[in-house]
């Protein structure tokens, strides 16, 4: 009696069909596939009863050699009884009675992980090398690995040009001289807090008698003072506080979460009080100072950029007016009086300077004033 294939038919097997497995009319293994010794890592299972290791999903049948008979030609479903649980798929032929193939009354098994094969190839170590040259399972290797790589390439070029239009937004909104938010930004984060119902502060800051330093040390000094002036509103707000060079010498300080009426006041005196220390350049001495004007999101129902621009240029008006170098805090009686900036001679250097005069102009009776010519700047 035979108990297993000759030497040639098991060759043969192992280049047709490597995930076979052999059976005797009692059901145990009398030889298996290379791949599928791989799969039990390496242990022979020659001796081994067949439904030990494996269990039959579909079709429900009995326990013994003689109810897997009755499947021949049939889809079987099989796991793995081991601790990986892997599912296959097989079917079963009944061995020539002849004995050319191996024991008479046994079966030949040939298996496949199915569609699981990408799952199985990894859980067991496999490769192309591992399945027949003509199974689907290689042009499905093959075209898995391709994806993947094709994959990891989308994901770095999709990398490299996320990457490069954050860069990309982050110059659009990046002052090249300070390093500063400018003014592109500031509609962007006013709204996006207004659509957040988040309350915040809004601060205008004007730098007084940084035409001066221009005028008489040059732009070189104005843009050195313009940098230092960045460095200070740095390190005297938050790291969520956002600082926005909106012109040349004017600042929009949004604060978020919102400070309250008096701590916005100690912030803004301790920016015009670092703003009136000397600020050195090639050993001389350049002087500025700033004026504040400000306003809090929870004053207006429903607040809007322009109205809070508008209000926060009224209290900087107001803080010019009564000398600069001080922080005037927006409210509803700084409407009943608009303020102007005329043009007086400074006696000392006879050169003309912004001189804040504060004029009351009802606006409905605006024609019957003569008023100072007005800066642009303050149009």
């Amino acid at each position: 009696m035979i108990s297993s294939p000759s030497p040639n038919v098991t060759s043969m097997l192992n280049v047709l069909c490597p995930m076979h497995v052999v059976l005797n009319a009692t059901g145990h293994v009398v030889h298996t596939g290379p791949t599928l010794t791989k799969v039990f890592g390496g242990d022979s299972l020659s001796g081994r009863r067949f439904l030990e290791l494996f269990e039959l999903k579909r079709p429900k049948l009995g326990s013994n050699m003689q109810d897997l008979l009755s499947a021949k030609g049939k889809r079987l479903h099989f796991m793995l009884r081991h601790r990986s649980r892997a599912e296959m798929k097989g079917v079963l032929l009944p061995l020539p009675e002849n004995g050319a193939l191996g024991p008479p009354g046994g079966a030949l098994i040939n298996l496949s992980f199915g569609i699981s094969v990408v799952e199985a190839v990894q859980a067991f170590n496999l490769s192309d090398a591992d399945f027949a040259i003509t199974d689907l399972a290689v042009e499905l290797l093959y075209l898995v690995e391709a994806k993947s790589a094709a994959m990891q390439a989308s994901r770095k070029l999709n990398t490299r040009l996320q990457g490069a239009k954050i860069d990309a937004e982050e110059r659009a909104f990046t002052d090249t001289l300070t390093g500063l938010r400018n003014r592109r930004a500031l509609e962007p984060v006013v709204s996006r807090l207004i659509e957040t119902g988040e309350d915040f502060a809004l601060m205008q800051l004007d730098l007084d008698h940084f035409k001066a330093v221009n005028d008489t040390m040059g732009h070189a000094a104005g843009d050195h003072v313009l940098r230092e002036v960045a460095v200070i509103l740095r390190e005297e707000t938050r790291d969520g506080d956002t600082i926005i060079r909106v012109g040349g010498d004017e600042f929009v300080l949004i604060f978020a979460p919102i400070v309250e009426a008096r701590t916005l006041a100690q912030i803004s005196t301790r920016l015009i009080e670092r703003l009136q220390q000397p600020i050195d350049f090639n050993g001389q001495e350049c002087r500025i100072s700033g004026s504040i004007g400000s306003t809090l999101s929870r004053q207006y129902e429903p607040p809007t950029l322009e109205r809070m621009m508008e209000d926060a240029d009224l209290a900087l008006y107001r803080a010019k007016s009564e000398g600069r170098g001080r922080q005037i805090a927006f409210d509803e009686h700084l409407r009943d009086t608009e303020p102007y900036m005329g043009e007086l001679a400074d006696t000392k250097n006879g050169q003309f300077a912004a001189s804040p005069i504060l004029f009351p102009v009802p606006s409905k009776e605006r024609s019957e004033y003569l008023v100072p010519t007005v800066p642009d700047r303050y149009r």
